[in-house]
């Protein structure tokens, strides 16, 4: 005798619920699972790690132009941060007999940076009041004096002392037009002087 069976009919709810419960099941035995696996593993020790060396970065190159009287003449790539003497030593140091008094040579160079060595003296100013002269090369903003910066036309001692504050504060001039943020330095000064001057 066959036995008939009528078709089961679950509601939305009564799907849901056993979703939910096959869920919890499953979770469960990942959880077990993943439990005893951490039991297992955490007997499992790791070689010690060794230390790992960098090897030093090259410090950033800047190039400089160094003229006048030394050995050897030219544009020098020299690491950032060199001095002055270090440029007149890689261009095979001064000639003899030749005066660097007007060099700063202590100077922190900046890239671009021209050095002259045994530039024509600039003279200063007569006791009498006379006429200043026109020096006869360029000046450094970067290293002249207070009489050298006082030789320049229209640069009288207020001036020439501002600008030595300015740099002494900020560090050297990177580019002449950077002059103008001197205070009282207004263009047509710096027009005046622009010839006249170098870094």
């Amino acid at each position: 005798m066959f036995t008939q069976f009528k078709e089961l009919v679950l509601s939305r709810e009564q799907k849901r619920g056993l979703l939910v419960i096959a869920g919890a099941g499953l979770a469960l035995g990942a959880l077990f699972f993943t439990l005893s696996q951490g039991s297992a593993s955490a007997e499992v020790t790791f070689p010690p790690l060794t230390p790992v060396t960098l090897a030093p970065t090259l410090p950033a190159l800047i190039m400089v132009d160094v003229a006048g009287k030394v050995m050897h003449p030219g544009v020098y790539s020299l690491p950032s941060g060199s001095r002055a003497i270090d440029a007149i030593k890689a261009a095979g140091n001064k000639l003899a007999g030749v005066n660097t008094s007007d060099i700063n040579l202590a100077h922190v160079l900046v890239d671009g940076e021209q050095i002259v060595v045994g530039a024509p003296q600039v003279s200063t100013p007569s006791a009498k009041g006379g006429k200043k002269s026109v020096p006869k090369g360029p000046i450094s903003i970067n290293s002249a004096n207070q009489a050298q910066l006082e030789s320049l036309p229209g640069i009288g001692p207020v001036m020439a002392s501002r600008i030595i504050t300015y740099r002494t504060k900020n560090g050297a001039f990177k580019a002449l037009i950077d002059l103008r943020k001197v205070s009282g330095m207004g263009a047509a000064k710096f027009a005046e002087i622009q010839n006249l001057i170098r870094l």
